[in-house]
């Protein structure tokens, strides 16, 4: 029996291991040797963390579809982590499916485990932006502000908002 665990503590950290690389070529900007490792690091031992971050490099290479596919992975193995749901709707933003990013970034805003929730309340007010909805992107801006405010992107989008609408 204490083999098998120590088989299963090495595959973690041999895994731990190829997410870091991975992690250290997504940011190089080599994505094809990013994308290598993490699917490595999947291999050894699947995580949320790692499909999120294979979804992430697809998404630097305008893959929307398999970044997509990837983030869904993650939520299958841990539903409460915020970052999937929040990247698969800022990846339906970019492709304009801004009804099928919303239930995505509202769930990102509501999940236990994520740091950043201000990123989906910031991600709604662009939709809301788009779709004429001004009082609901002002309220989406100010609820980004409140979780973070010194989030930049989102005192210039509401002071924008503001001078604009206001």
């Amino acid at each position: 029996m204490p083999k098998r665990s120590t088989g299963i503590i090495d595959q973690k950290l041999e895994s731990d291991n190829y997410f870091r690389l991975a992690f250290e070529y997504q940011m190089q900007g080599d994505f094809s040797q990013a994308i290598f490792f993490y699917k490595k690091s999947l291999e050894q031992s699947p995580s949320a963390e790692a499909f999120t971050f294979l979804g992430w490099t697809y998404s630097f290479m305008g893959l929307w579809d398999k970044a997509i596919d990837s983030c869904k992975k993650a939520i299958e193995i841990d539903p409460e982590l915020g970052n999937p749901w929040n990247d698969i709707g800022a990846y339906y933003i970019e492709l304009g499916k801004l009804d099928e990013a919303i239930p995505y970034l509202e769930q990102a805003a509501q999940c236990e485990k994520y740091d950043s929730p201000y990123y989906p309340h910031f991600n709604l007010s662009r939709i809301y932006r788009k779709k004429g909805m001004l009082k609901r992107s002002q309220e989406e801006l100010e609820k980004s502000l409140r979780h973070n405010p010194s989030y930049q992107p989102a005192k210039d989008a509401l002071e924008k908002l503001q001078r604009e609408f206001n």
